[in-house]
């Protein structure tokens, strides 16, 4: 059957996946779902490194079968060095709005041993249900660790998982 004669699906589903190292570094802050996060580290990477909407974005774009963000914004790219995540996540709401879809929920799972995501929670929530353009409920966020194995164990850095279910306008 050709694209074309393909029945089109009522909901997309996506998942992203991202990490970044943890650094320390006054000069840079910690930026976790595109809120200022106080704390002695940074992520270190090409962007602003926030691993929490990179994974959203990548996962918001998977839903479409779509590219990922690394092709829409690749780290060779000196022009667009310390872009601001939140730019990249409108691009990738460009691209359902453009699809005709809505955000029917999104997932995130921000995975490392520090810092301690618990006192933020909410407040990321807020802030990315805002730059989604969606209600508070319609975020779920939760924070784990690895239980002290490998790299994000050891605290070298933090990654972040998120799902995106898309449904058509």
């Amino acid at each position: 059957m050709s694209a074309s004669l393909a029945i089109q699906p009522m909901i997309r589903l996506g998942n992203g996946l991202d990490f970044h190292r943890l650094i320390i570094n006054d000069k840079r802050p910690l930026i976790l779902g595109g809120l200022v996060i106080e704390s002695e580290y940074a992520l270190e990477g090409h962007s602003d490194a926030d691993v929490v909407l990179h994974a959203l974005s990548d996962a918001l774009l998977g839903a479409l079968a779509g590219p990922d963000i690394g092709e829409l914004f690749p780290d060779t790219d000196a022009a667009i060095k310390g872009i601001d995540s939140k730019l990249i996540l409108a691009r990738a709401l460009s691209f359902i709005t453009d699809a005709n879809f809505n955000i029917a929920n999104v997932d995130i799972t921000i995975i490392g041993e520090r810092p301690k995501i618990k006192l933020h929670k909410e407040a990321i929530r807020q802030r990315i249900a805002g730059l989604l353009h969606v209600a508070i409920d319609q975020v779920g966020l939760k924070a784990t660790t690895t239980e002290k194995m490998g790299s994000l164990g050891r605290g070298e850095g933090l990654g972040c998982l998120a799902t995106a279910l898309l449904v058509r306008s």
